[in-house]
């Protein structure tokens, strides 16, 4: 009889199991035996404790919400046993389990494509993926390749229940016999001087290049690295490649070249790579800032970021903004010269005088390294503080000329200008030479020469015109050979106002 009883309790026991496990399409699944009683509750958290509301259906446990892929969920189900047998075995039976959201992995991010099809292989069946006209079979997703060559971030989820993961990057390439490499920025586009330059190989780097690197001519600073087993990443460093230029990108050995889409696919050992030429517009807003215009400027929208990575970047495409002058008081004649986006006078002498105080050649033309030193001076934040003059010389008796700086005259003074066999000439100049005291030599309308040491305060700006000091009995009518005379106190205030770029208006 003992033994009878012994037995029915062990078969109660083994018919009474309630298992918490693994299943291949929900969260999990419950598996009951006959007497294993009801189900009171079903739980799960996420690894930072969030309750994640559960359907059950058939025993398998699926969320109500998606969920991540790759998450760590815990299950808990809660069984009230029989009453009969819950005095032997106890109310209620625990069972717990931890799951991991399944992960859909791409076996082959790059992909060589056939026709207008590009086949992605993942490690598991995937229900969905984030492209829109892919076709989703099993572990296999076949991308519409639109072009011949092409990049897509692909997020894929393992089940109905996921969301997209985190999407990857998948590259495909055209059929050729040779390995081909997609270069970007390509071959028949233009980029800033630092832009990094990526070649994704259809093969491994090891594989295209061996242990060597491409080169290139002429030398850029910057370094090589490898972004992945594919992909070649040079980025340039301090200011990169010179403006308005060409670099030749040499490979080691013959490879199928194309830009990132497969455009103009050829079989070459090298390419040429083009550098946008900084633009004249954000010249003038350099100066601007920088303090060599008798304007201001201010950004539409935040100012750009004080690094020379922002800073050349910028300089090939200009932020918006608008212009005004810096002083309420400007002469029109100053104002009349004045263009934003086009060249004139007002630029070419700001850009002489910053050539000067830079220590550079100064020819008005911002070339490589007038373009570098502003751009450091930009990312620096300075500011030139020394204001800005202008000079006019009325050629109508009585002649005058008129020295205005930073929205004042600071001079007006009597001035002798050219005779009419060597007039001065009408426009505006800037100086170009700033001497203290020289000598001035020429030819006389009469054919002789004249050769005159000791002359004072001199500031060329047009030929062999200048303001200066002269000796005269009288100012105010035509006397000169072209200059433009003043008497020695007048040139002396005139000339510390006339650095190298200061304006120089010759009217009626």
């Amino acid at each position: 009889m003992a033994l009878a009883v012994l037995a029915g309790a062990a078969a109660v026991w083994a018919f009474s199991g309630v298992k918490l496990v693994a299943d291949a399409s929900a969260l999990g699944r419950v598996e009951s035996q006959p007497f294993a009683g009801s189900l009171v509750s079903v739980r799960a958290r996420s690894a930072s404790g969030r309750a994640i509301p559960l359907v059950v259906s058939h025993g398998r446990l699926t969320p109500r919400a998606q969920v991540a892929s790759g998450e760590q969920i815990s299950l808990s189900v809660v069984v009230r046993r029989p009453g009969w047998e819950s005095w032997a075995l106890g109310a209620e039976r625990h069972e717990t389990l931890t799951v991991e959201t399944p992960v859909a992995k791409v076996v082959n991010r790059w992909v060589v494509a056939h026709g207008t099809r590009a086949e992605v292989r993942f490690d598991t069946p995937v229900n969905r993926i984030s492209v829109t006209d892919a076709a989703v079979s099993g572990r296999t997703v076949t991308l519409p390749a639109k072009t011949p060559a092409g990049s897509v971030n692909l997020a894929s989820a393992a089940r109905p229940w996921e969301k997209l993961g985190a999407p990857v990057r998948v590259t495909w390439f055209p059929q050729s016999e040779r390995p081909v490499a997609l270069v970007s920025p390509g071959p028949n586009t233009s980029a800033n001087p630092l832009t990094p330059i990526r070649l994704t190989f259809s093969v491994p780097i090891s594989r295209a290049l061996g242990d060597q690197r491409p080169t290139l001519v002429p030398a850029v600073s910057g370094h090589w690295t490898t972004a992945d087993d594919h992909t070649l990443l040079f980025a340039p460093s301090g200011a990169g490649a010179p403006f308005d230029s060409e670099v030749a990108v040499h490979f080691p050995s013959p490879f199928v070249v194309a830009d990132p889409t497969g455009t103009d696919a050829h079989v070459a050992t090298s390419l040429r790579l083009k550098i946008a030429p900084a633009s004249f517009l954000r010249l003038q807003q350099l100066l601007a800032q920088e303090g060599y215009l008798p304007l201001d400027w201010t950004p539409a929208h935040a100012d750009v970021p004080r690094t020379m990575r922002s800073e050349l970047a910028a300089a090939v495409y200009p932020p918006r903004g608008q212009f005004h002058w810096a002083y309420s008081q400007t002469p029109h004649e100053l104002e009349a010269l004045w263009k934003a986006g086009e060249p004139n006078e007002i630029t070419r002498g700001a850009v002489m005088m910053f050539e000067d105080e830079h220590h550079l050649a100064v020819d008005g033309i911002a070339g490589p390294r007038v373009w570098r030193e502003m751009l450091a001076d930009a990312a620096a934040g300075k500011r030139r503080t020394a204001g800005y003059s202008y000079v006019y010389v009325h050629r109508d008796v009585p002649q005058l000329m008129t020295l205005w700086h930073n929205g004042s005259i600071v001079l007006t003074s009597p001035g002798n200008t050219g005779v009419p066999a060597a007039p001065t000439a009408l426009g505006t100049w800037p100086v170009f030479e700033h001497i203290p005291v020289g000598r001035m030599s020429g030819a006389n309308p009469d054919g002789s020469h004249y050769n005159d040491p000791g002359i004072r305060w001199i500031s060329y700006f047009h030929g062999g015109e200048a303001l200066h000091a002269f000796n005269r009995a009288s100012f105010g009518t035509p006397q000169s050979l072209g200059c433009v005379e003043l008497p020695l106190d007048a040139a002396a205030k005139v000339w510390p106002y006339t650095p190298i770029g200061t304006l120089v208006t010759i009217e009626n």
